[in-house]
């Protein structure tokens, strides 16, 4: 028979036990370093600048790829002015269908699996990016068409994701973005075609633009390509899906060159309330859509800048733009 303390002892563990919570807390983000390997500025004589995008994603000891550029070899020409070695990257992300992204893929399979074979061998894409996408003379300007047999042939692996992914702890992919905002971020006119009827379908807004999220301590941190799915709606997704909690940082291209005063305005007053701390702008943001930004969500140049090749935030250390972007 149990006597009183032993009872008592017995009794307040099981209470204890049945007052912890069911689950554990979501991972957050420790460590997390994002550097431009291609954007339209370059920094020195020995990196390239183009109308591209990519960026290494260093984040609690893993790294990844986001996106490749334009041409076929300017990732690789950065990455070795850089001294970035990307042959033990295994996984990148594509964030949408676009040639100025998905440029370098196969050059770079190509060139790292001669050191390890499962270098760049899985990309996660949104899906629906080999949707056909016709223009007005009937040709088919679906950047990775081109390559999807190609990479498949050097042993690469496609995953489309249709919703928030978390691809390592505390770090989402969004996947295809929902759209209650009307931000037209999206260059010409280009027309779906239905994959089984071969048949046009609707304009095209490149559906499958996907970013990544990243859970910190500090907030959320946001990578995007371009932005197509209009920056406002992925900011607003990103709190609905991973947390509601104000943004560290902003970085990549926003889409927003051609945008006039009215929608940089909307823009701002938008994201401001969000607590944006940080903002890395590269490839289609726009200069001087970057500086009305800056002004608007009262930053300042140490913490909000034009990102050239070599530029990176750093979650611990914020922005390093370089002498030129700085």
């Amino acid at each position: 028979m149990l006597s009183r303390r032993a009872f008592w002892h017995l009794s307040t563990a099981a209470a204890l036990c049945i007052s912890l919570p069911a689950f554990a807390a979501p991972p957050r983000v420790k460590a997390l370093k994002i550097t431009m390997l291609s954007t339209m500025l370059a920094e020195d004589y020995e990196t390239f600048g183009e109308w591209g995008f990519a960026a290494l994603v260093e984040v609690d000891g893993k790294r990844m790829l986001f996106d490749s550029g334009e041409h076929p070899d300017t990732v690789l020409k950065n990455c070795k002015a850089l001294k970035i070695d990307l042959s033990d990257v295994e996984e990148m992300v594509l964030s949408h269908n676009h040639q100025d992204h998905s440029g370098g893929i196969i050059t770079l399979r190509t060139e790292m699996m001669k050191t390890n074979p499962k270098a760049l061998s899985i990309a996660h894409v949104g899906k629906g990016i080999f949707i056909p996408r016709i223009n007005r003379q009937g040709k088919d300007e679906n950047g990775a068409l081109p390559i999807r047999a190609a990479y498949e042939t050097l042993g690469g692996t496609w995953i489309e994701h249709d919703k928030p992914t978390e691809l390592l702890p505390g770090t989402w992919l969004t996947g295809p973005v929902p759209r209650p905002n009307d931000e037209h971020n999206w260059s010409g006119y280009r027309q779906l075609v239905d994959e089984k009827t071969g048949q046009p379908g609707p304009e095209d807004i490149v559906q499958e633009d996907s970013a990544l999220i990243f859970d910190t301590d500090k907030g959320l941190v946001m990578l995007t390509g371009c932005g197509h799915a209009g920056v406002v709606n992925i900011a607003q997704y990103a709190r609905a899906t991973v947390r509601e909690a104000p943004f560290e940082a902003i970085v990549g291209g926003l889409h927003l060159f051609r945008a006039d005063d009215k929608t940089i305005a909307w823009t701002v007053s938008e994201l401001k309330p969000m607590g944006v701390r940080h903002l890395l702008a590269a490839h289609c943001t726009g200069i001087e859509a970057t500086y009305r930004l800056r002004e608007g969500l009262g930053l300042d140049r140490k913490t909000a800048t034009v990102a050239a090749v070599g530029s990176w935030y750093d979650l611990a250390e914020g922005v390093h733009a370089g002498d030129l972007a700085g």
